[in-house]
C-alpha cells in the first residue's frame, strides 16, 4: 500500500484554509517567547513551505535548564540534515550532560557492591548507597520508608504485587499504563472505568472502595497520564482511599520528570518511577515507600545480597532494601539515576518554566489546526505536564509519524502508548475494533522552541496537503517509497 506523493500546491489551487498552517505559529510565539533567550540558530530546512523563523524569535534555552547530552543533534531527512526535534520525552529521555559526568566517573572505580574491603568497592559501595539517600530526598521518603532498586517502573509494579498480603484487594482505573494496571492478580483486582473528569474518578474510587472490602487493600493512581499529560488528582483521591483504610502506590514515572514528588505531601504510602524518564540511561527504577509489607515478603529474587546466613536448616533473609535486591546490582545505573535526581530536584523552577512555555504553545498550536483533534480526559482547561496527543484526519497515525521523522527531523510516537484501554476510550474505540491510534508528542529538556514551531508548521503541512512523499507500509511499518537516508550508522563499539 502505497501514498502518492503530492505536489506543492499554490494559493491559486489550494484552498483558504490551507494556509492556516502559519496560524498556529503566530498563536504559539506568546507562549514561546517566555522561554529565556540565549543564541538563535539558523532557520533549518522542512520538509515544505513554511513560514521562516523571526530574527527575534527566542528558540534557545536558559543557563539554568540542566543540558542533555543529544543536544545539537543532526539526523538525516529526505531534504537533507537537520536538528533533531525530540518530542518522544514521554517514552525515554536523552540522558544529561551531569549524568554523563557522573556515570563516567564512577566507572573509573566501578567494582562490587558490598562485597569488598579494597579501595574500589569501598568507593562503590559508598556511591550506592549515597545514590539510595539521594533519591530519597528526592521522593520526599519519610523516616522508615525504603528505596529499592529496580530495573524500571514495571519491575516495580511486579515487585509490590509480589509483596502484597495475601488476598490484597488491588483497585486501579484502567487509564493507567500497562506497568501499572497488569501485574495484579485478575481475581483480587477491581478495575475502574475511564473516568469523564476528575470528580468523577472520585466519584469512581469511592464506590468502589465502599462496595469491595478486605483486610488489606491497594489504590493504584498515576501522577499524570501516560497518554494525556493531564496531572490526577492524586492528593483527592489518596485522602478517599486512606479514609477507607486503604494504601496507596502511585505511578510517577511520567510526573516525576516534571512535578515535585513528596510521599508524605501527596498522602501516598509507595511511589514507582524509571530512571529512563527522569534523563538517565536505560537499566534504573525505584519502588519507595513503607517497608512492612516489603519486609513481611518473600524476596524479589533469591540469591547472594538478599541473604543473612544460609545454613543446612534454611535461610535467614535481611530486610530493608538489601531483601528484593539480590545479586550484584546495578550500580551505574543507581548513580545515572542520582545524578538525574539532584539536577531535577536543584533546577526544577528553571525545568517547570520551560516546559509550561513550550507545553502550553505546542498544544495550543496543534488546537488551531484544522484537520487536527487533540485528547484530553479532563477537559481541555485541566493541568497537565507538557505532552498533547492528537489525530490528523484522514491520515494513519503511524504513516503521520513516519512523515514527521523522514521529511522534518521530529521524533514523536504513535500507538496507544502501553495503555490500550485508556486511548481505546478517547477515540471511541472501546473494543479496539478500529486502528485507534495516536500520535503523542511530548516536551522536555532536549525541546527548543524553534523544534515547536517545526512540528507545528509541519503538522498544518500535513493536514492541509498530505505528506510531501510517497509512503508505502513494510514489515518496519511506513517507509518513504524512495528513502535516500542513512539509517545504518556504524555501530558505537
Amino acid at each position: 500500500m502505497s501514498i502518492a506523493s503530492t505536489p506543492p500546491t499554490t494559493p491559486e489551487s489550494t484552498p483558504d484554509h490551507a494556509f492556516r498552517r502559519t496560524a498556529p505559529l503566530a498563536h504559539a510565539r506568546e507562549h514561546l517567547r517566555a522561554v529565556p533567550p540565549l543564541v538563535a540558530p539558523a532557520s533549518l530546512p522542512l520538509g515544505g513551505a513554511v513560514e521562516p523563523l523571526p530574527a527575534e524569535l527566542p528558540v534557545h534555552r536558559s543557563a539554568d535548564l540542566p543540558a542533555v547530552v543529544s543536544a545539537g543533534l543532526v539526523v538525516p531527512t529526505l531534504n537533507g540534515p537537520v536538528d533533531y526535534a525530540n518530542f518522544d520525552h514521554a517514552a525515554s529521555t536523552p540522558s544529561l550532560v551531569s549524568v554523563k559526568a557522573a556515570v563516567d566517573s564512577a566507572l573509573r572505580t566501578y567494582s562490587s557492591v558490598h562485597r569488598g574491603n579494597g579501595y574500589a568497592s569501598k568507593v562503590t559501595s559508598a556511591w550506592y548507597e549515597q545514590a539510595r539517600e539521594e533519591v530519597a530526598t528526592f521522593v520526599g521518603a519519610r523516616p522508615g520508608d525504603e528505596v529499592v532498586f529496580t530495573r524500571n517502573s514495571t519491575d516495580s509494579f511486579n515487585l509490590l504485587a509480589r509483596a502484597l498480603p495475601r488476598d490484597t484487594q488491588v483497585f486501579v482505573f484502567e487509564t493507567e499504563h500497562h506497568a501499572a494496571l497488569l501485574p495484579w492478580k485478575a481475581r483480587q483486582t477491581t478495575r475502574l472505568p475511564v473516568p469523564g473528569s476528575a470528580a468523577d474518578a472520585a466519584v469512581l474510587l469511592r464506590t468502589a472502595l465502599k462496595n469491595r472490602h478486605g483486610r488489606h487493600r491497594l489504590v493504584v493512581l498515576t501522577g499524570a497520564s501516560n497518554v494525556t499529560g493531564e496531572v490526577w488528582p492524586v492528593r483527592e483521591l489518596a485522602a478517599i482511599a486512606r479514609k477507607a483504610g486503604a494504601r496507596v502506590v502511585l505511578d510517577a514515572a511520567q510526573y516525576a520528570p516534571h512535578r515535585r514528588v513528596d510521599l508524605a505531601e501527596l498522602g501516598v504510602d509507595y511511589v514507582v518511577l524509571s530512571g529512563h524518564k527522569l534523563y538517565a540511561p536505560f537499566g534504573a527504577g525505584v519502588l519507595a515507600g513503607r517497608s512492612d509489607w516489603l519486609d513481611a515478603a518473600t524476596p524479589y529474587l533469591a540469591g547472594g545480597g538478599a541473604t543473612r546466613a544460609v545454613t543446612e536448616d534454611g535461610v535467614a533473609w535481611h530486610t530493608g532494601s538489601a531483601r528484593h535486591e539480590a545479586g550484584s546490582p546495578n550500580v551505574i545505573g543507581a548513580v545515572a539515576l542520582a545524578a538525574a535526581c539532584h539536577a531535577l530536584r536543584t533546577g526544577a523552577a528553571a525545568v517547570e518554566a520551560h516546559e509550561d512555555a513550550l507545553g502550553t504553545a505546542l498544544l495550543e498550536g496543534l488546537r488551531a489546526i484544522d484537520g487536527v483533534e487533540t485528547y484530553s480526559l479532563f477537559g481541555d482547561d485541566h493541568e497537565r505536564v507538557a505532552v498533547a496527543t492528537f489525530t490528523i484526519d484522514g491520515l494513519d497515525s503511524s504513516l503521520v509519524s513516519a512523515a514527521l521523522s523522514a521529511e522534518h527531523g521530529i521524533g514523536v510516537r504513535d500507538g496507544k502508548f502501553c495503555a490500550h484501554l485508556c486511548v481505546d476510550t478517547l477515540l471511541d474505540d472501546p473494543y479496539g475494533a478500529g486502528s485507534g491510534t495516536a500520535i503523542r508528542a511530548s516536551v522536555g529538556l532536549g525541546t527548543t522552541a524553534e523544534h515547536v514551531e517545526r512540528l507545528l508548521a509541519a503538522v498544518a503541512d500535513l493536514a492541509a496537503n498530505g505528506p510531501r512523499a510517497a509512503y508505502e507500509v513494510t514489515p518496519q511499518g511506513w517507509l518513504p517509497v524512495e528513502d535516500t537516508r542513512d539509517l545504518s550508522p556504524a555501530r558505537p563499539w
